[in-house]
């Protein structure tokens, strides 16, 4: 296998992120340097031992899964606060059981991993990852942002160690999937999404990143679509090209998976069909970094990772289109409402310049279904490189 792109992924297992997994183990060309296994979909504990499961039905128990905290940041401040009442400080962490299952697989059983979960901190890992791959790693966050933004507490300047990072979440203008207005990922740890804007663009206008993060929220990937129809061709043509067992029943146990999630938006009122938006991002940045001709900061001398950020690139413009593989974006300043009684963690675009900040993100406004579906199918089909 020639690994060429290091990534490292936090994730929170969570169907869609299984899927996610499931096509990260199919490419020959990524190197994942740690998974990072956060609460969100389900608790913490229950989130590492379903990544393990779906890596070891995959037959990849190498690459190192490192747990998560706890609490969102919220959370373990007022867990520390000694003037925070007990009612407060124990309060139990809403999760969304309702949507993968109480284990967070949906009906799918996984196996025990043997391999034991990294010793490492999911925050430690990202930083670890940062310095061991300056100027190259690409960062995708499909969960909660909670282990970046610990992360940037232990080295602000993580952001210009960087190739580019990529978050699952938000809701622009747009209803929310947990609250009227808010996406689940954000919802969850709304101040931790904040804090990783604020520390990326803050570097930004400190150096100036060579790229400025990319955000995919729920009003683009909701188009993104997983049918029982395109399960079975998916499950027929796996079968037909012969892919192995362990291929074959790693994808019996995600089509279980997926049966729960069919069901649960069937119950939800969106039909009997399932938003997959975790591997879209994940397969978006993945190809973006394949096509990115920017000259790499990887040519900087080994060991060496003070100044291994490229040149930063053009100031996008608010407002201006960018150029994402399957998506349509746009440029704007982007935040994260905290303090609101009915809005808290909703993200927030300044399309007309309200604010008089700088461009921070690079939002995905449409997305070609249809074209990736069919480059995800076809992946799945072909399974992990022999």
């Amino acid at each position: 296998m020639s690994s060429t792109l290091p990534l490292f992924l936090d994730c929170d297992p969570g169907i869609d992120d299984a899927i996610a997994l499931a096509y990260l183990c199919c490419q020959d060309d990524v190197d994942v340097v740690g998974i990072a296994a956060s609460g969100g979909n389900v608790a913490t504990a229950q989130v590492v031992e379903n990544t393990r499961g779906w890596l070891s039905l995959a037959g990849r128990s190498d690459i190192p899964v490192h747990a998560g905290h706890n609490l969102p940041l919220a959370r373990q401040v007022l867990q520390m606060d000694p003037q925070a009442s007990e009612t407060a400080a124990g309060e139990a962490v809403e999760y969304a059981d309702l949507t993968h299952g109480e284990t967070g697989r949906g009906y799918a059983r996984l196996p025990a991993s043997s391999t034991p979960v990294s010793s490492a901190t999911a925050a430690q890992a990202w930083v670890d990852a940062a310095h061991a791959h300056p100027g190259q790693l690409l960062g995708v966050v499909i969960g909660p942002a909670t282990n970046l933004a610990l992360a940037l507490e232990i080295d602000p300047d993580l952001p210009s160690l960087f190739k580019r990072l990529f978050i699952m979440g938000g809701a622009f203008n747009y209803r929310g999937n947990t609250h009227p207005t808010t996406e689940w990922n954000v919802t969850f740890d709304p101040e931790s999404t904040a804090q990783v804007l604020a520390a990326f663009d803050r570097t930004n206008q400190k150096v100036g990143l060579a790229q400025l993060p990319v955000i995919a929220p729920i009003e683009a990937t909701e188009a993104v679509e997983m049918t029982p129809e395109r399960l079975t061709t998916i499950l027929d043509g796996a079968s037909a090209d012969a892919a192995d067992d362990r291929w074959q029943s790693a994808l019996a146990e995600l089509a279980e998976a997926l049966r729960f999630y069919f069901e649960f938006h069937e119950s939800d009122g969106l039909g009997y069909l399932a938003h997959i938006h975790d591997p879209f991002v994940l397969a978006c940045a993945l190809s973006w970094a394949r096509q990115d001709t920017t000259t790499s900061s990887g040519t900087e001398p080994e060991g060496s990772d003070s100044d291994a950020r490229e040149p930063s690139a053009p100031v996008p413009v608010r407002g201006a289109a960018g150029a994402l593989p399957w998506a349509s974006t746009l440029w704007a300043p982007v935040d994260v409402e905290l303090t609101g009684t009915l809005t808290r963690g909703e993200t927030v675009a300044d399309w007309l310049g309200r604010w008089g900040r700088p461009v921070n993100a690079e939002i995905i406004r449409a997305i070609d279904a249809p074209a990736f579906l069919d480059h995800l199918s076809t992946t799945l089909m072909k399974g992990p490189p022999a």
